[in-house]
Parts: C-alpha cells; structure tokens; sequence
C-alpha cells in the first residue's frame, strides 16, 4: 500500500484512480501533468527502441489531454556495452521529443546490469480541461486506436519466431505519438481516456471501468488485432506480464463463451507504446473514426460502449 500524502487541493489527479499522470493545479488556468516510464529494449535497433521509449513516456501526457513540454532522459546502461548504443538510444528519443514539440533538457544515468532507457516528462494543460480515467459515462461509445499484441510480437522476436521485418508494423505503431488522436477526441467531447500500456486493454479497461463507476462492454469481432499476434500467442509466445494480467484480471471480465482463447491472450497482453482507449459521446461513431484515420490512425475501430455498472468490470463479448 502506497503511503497517502498529506492532502492538498491543487493535486487535482493523485493515484487513487490509477490513472496515467498526476496532474498538478499551479494557477487558475494551468496545471502541469507529470509521469515517467522506462523499460529494457523490446527491439534490437537502438534508434527504434529511443524512439519507442519516448513515445511510450509522451503518451500518459496526450492520455490527460495535455501536451508534452519538457522531459528528462533515464538511462540505466551496462558498463561493457558499446557506447554507439547508447547515442543511438538516446537519438531516437531525441528525434521524438522534437516531434512532440517537446524540449529535451537534460536527464540522470546510472550503471546497471541491464539496459533501460525511458523519459520523465511534464505536460501542461488548463485544470478544466483534464481527461482523466474517472469520467466515463453510461452510452459513450469506447474506440480504440491502435492494434494489439505488441508484447507477443516482441516476445516473437525475442524467441526467434519472427524476424524484424515481419514485426515492422507493430514497430512503427509503437513509435506513433497518440497526440494527434487525443487532438481528435477533444473535438468530439471525449470524456474519459487511458492509454493501453503494461496492464493490457483489460487491465487498463477495468481501472476506467472501476474509476468511472461503469461496466465497459467490447465487441471481440471489432478489436484490431496485429497480424499473426493470435496465432504467436497460441503457439506461446506470450510474455511474463501476459500470463500476470490475465492471472490478475481475469475475474473481472466476463468473456463469452464464442470468443477464442487466441483473442483473449491478446486482449491480456502488455502492450508498448499502446494506443488510446477513449470514451466519447454520441451514436455518430462513423464520424469519429473517419477522423481518426485522417490523422494517420488507419487501425482505429469503435470498439464498443459503457453501460451501467455492473460484475464484473469489463465484458468481452
């Protein structure tokens, strides 16, 4: 159990929802939006993991509806490895910190046994203006905007069961900033968001679900789903963290009898560098995935919708 801070006011979003950020009050019309992540590489090119890790970082920020200021760099390096590594790790994360309108101003390293990189980064946005993970209401409709399975794919990799080239789209996904699609779900009213990361689409669907009051209902059928990522998963190349979520989470959803074992494992499965699962209101959902894939969101799908809360949390159906 987290030790509880003393309380303050201006702490408009703490961890009490798990949600991505916390999010600050430092005047009227300003608040900062504050998270960090790192993790060991999940790709064998530096550059892409630098680029990966940084996008990964950015998205808690876009997931609160804020925009991405500063960040500092979080380097933990093994001393025997070739420091041309390390500059194109941190290349990458550079090149996607400016393409995040993003000032990089610094960072902390250390020597560890393992390699890890990531960002701590502040956001800003107006304190009236926060989407957090709490406010979802009965009938939004629930999107999603990129595909599943990231985790089954690296780990793929990582077993010598597919190659690079054959897990490239699931790597150019991941380095996709989510700041354009939290851009289009502001102009259509989103009211509750979280980004799909370590805890899988039904891990972090159940803490929404939970922070909200609600029962979030999915369609399998309208899941986008990376290629081949449901025959890898039967075929084992689940990740640790897969078998912990669906150990985890498994009794909060309720899954029908018609949908596969296969979809299952990728809806538990961690991702990197997810996408956005985004509450928006209204039946118009043409109009909001269309403007989605204008904004390069080609894999986004209405995935389903909010209903009254009820057990379990989340039901896959």
């Amino acid at each position: 159990m987290l030790p509880r801070p003393p309380t303050d006011p201006d702490v408009l979003v703490g961890h009490d929802t798990l949600d991505d950020a916390g999010v600050y009050r430092v005047r009227p019309d300003l608040a900062l939006i504050q998270t960090v992540d790192f993790f060991t590489p999940i790709v064998d090119d530096g550059y892409e993991f630098g680029q990966i890790a940084a996008a990964n970082a950015f998205s808690d920020v876009y997931a609160m509806g804020g925009t991405p200021k500063t960040a500092l760099n979080l380097v933990c390096w093994p001393g025997e490895l070739d420091t041309k590594i390390l500059g194109a790790i941190l290349t990458g994360g550079a090149d996607k910190a400016h393409e995040a309108g993003c000032a990089l101003v610094g960072g902390h390293s250390i020597q560890d046994e393992e390699l890890k990189y990531g960002l701590a980064v502040t956001g800003t946005a107006h304190p009236d203006r926060i989407v957090t993970n709490a406010t979802a209401g009965v009938g939004d409709q629930l999107y999603l905007t990129k595909p599943l399975g990231t985790g089954i794919l690296t780990t793929a990799l990582k077993q010598g069961q597919r190659s690079a080239v054959e897990i490239e789209a699931a790597v150019v996904a991941m380095k996709a900033l989510n700041g354009p699609a939290m851009a289009v779900a502001l102009d259509f009213g989103v009211t509750a968001a979280t980004d799909i990361t370590g805890f899988g689409l039904a891990g972090h669907a159940v803490q929404l679900a939970d922070a909200s009051g609600v029962t979030l209902q999915f369609e399998a059928a309208q899941l986008p789903l990376f290629a081949d990522a449901e025959k890898l998963a039967l075929a084992g190349c689940i990740p640790g963290g897969g078998e912990a979520n669906e150990r985890y989470y498994r009794p909060r959803v309720d899954v029908a009898s018609t949908v596969s074992d296969g979809v299952m494992k990728v809806v538990f499965d961690p991702q990197t560098s997810g996408g956005l699962l985004l509450a928006i209101p209204g039946e118009d959902t043409d109009s909001v995935i269309a403007a989605l894939q204008a904004v390069d969101c080609e894999a986004a799908r209405h995935v389903g919708v909010v209903v009254t809360r009820d057990e379990p949390a989340v039901v896959v159906r």
